[in-house]
């Protein structure tokens, strides 16, 4: 099964490989050390929707768990498939002048087994 937890409501943020790699040299080359920097090109991406696509793509049930039973399914993942990690690279962008440029979209991603 492709499962979630709760409602699937918590979000993650999502960028292209090629996207953050950039981002990456841009934090050696230009950062300040000591600060944060953050490749987000999809700031929340519901993990309910993440759970969907990759049922759809595996042809396999997508099924809501509660939290005890998440914590069997999902093992030493599961504080991680709770977490709720709205982020914005507003700051990265303005610091770096850093922009993703890969088309990107993390559920069709996943429908198209990237």
């Amino acid at each position: 099964m492709s499962a979630y937890v709760g409602d699937g409501a918590n979000r993650w943020p999502a960028v292209h490989r090629m996207d953050a790699a950039r981002l990456y040299g841009l934090a050696l080359e230009y950062g300040v050390a000591g600060r944060s920097y953050h490749a987000v090109a999809e700031q929340g991406v519901p993990v309910r929707a993440i759970a969907e696509a990759i049922g759809e793509r595996l042809r396999l049930p997508v099924t809501a768990l509660s939290e005890a039973e998440a914590a069997g399914h999902f093992g030493w993942l599961d504080r991680i498939a709770r977490m709720d990690v709205p982020v914005s690279s507003a700051a990265t962008r303005g610091g770096l002048g850093w922009e993703p440029a890969q088309p990107h979209d993390m559920l069709d991603d996943i429908r198209n087994g990237a």
